[in-house]
């Protein structure tokens, strides 16, 4: 659940922030359960993002989203966030049990699928095929490696403004 949570959390905040927010959000609110989460009165779970520090730098947004992640792990998984994974019949639906989920979009997916691939192991039919060519955040495994991932981030967004192709990360 924390995995899923720090990718919900991972937009318009640094990397550190967004992956520290599960920990702090168990910290701050006793669990992260799927269940538990899903079940909390949404004005509790928005004052536990907005206590300082906030959690994110959109907390009320934020706290709305984890929510409703939770509520779909809870609704579709039994709130148990593996069998996302454990239970899917290969790479293509992984792929798409990700993408169902609140918050998560394709280029999340595919660091999603990078994570579970090479750092957790996990081998499914089809799976390798789905895996970008370009570093996702997925492959970050140093400071010097999350800052070359950055920069090539910056580059490609900077690239897209510029008309060109630039949408590697995307692939």
């Amino acid at each position: 659940m924390a995995l899923l949570i720090g990718f919900v959390l991972d937009q318009q905040v640094s990397v550190q922030k967004a992956f520290s927010g599960p920990l702090e959000l168990q910290r701050r609110v006793g669990s992260i359960e799927a269940a538990t989460i899903a079940a909390m009165d949404p004005g509790d779970l928005e004052a536990a993002f907005r206590a300082q520090p906030a959690l994110h730098r959109f907390p009320a947004d934020m706290a709305r989203r984890t929510r409703a992640l939770c509520a779909a792990i809870v609704e579709t998984y039994g709130g148990d966030a593996s069998r996302v994974w454990t239970e899917a019949a290969d790479g293509p639906d992984l792929e798409a049990r990700l993408l169902a989920l609140p918050g998560i979009g394709a280029m999340k997916a595919k660091a999603l699928l990078v994570i579970l691939s090479r750092r957790f192991g996990l081998r499914l039919p089809g799976l390798e095929a789905l895996l970008p060519d370009a570093a996702t955040l997925g492959d970050v495994d140093s400071a010097a490696a999350l800052a070359a991932y950055q920069a090539q981030k910056r580059a490609a967004k900077q690239a897209r403004k510029a008309g060109g192709a630039g949408d590697a990360l995307a692939r």
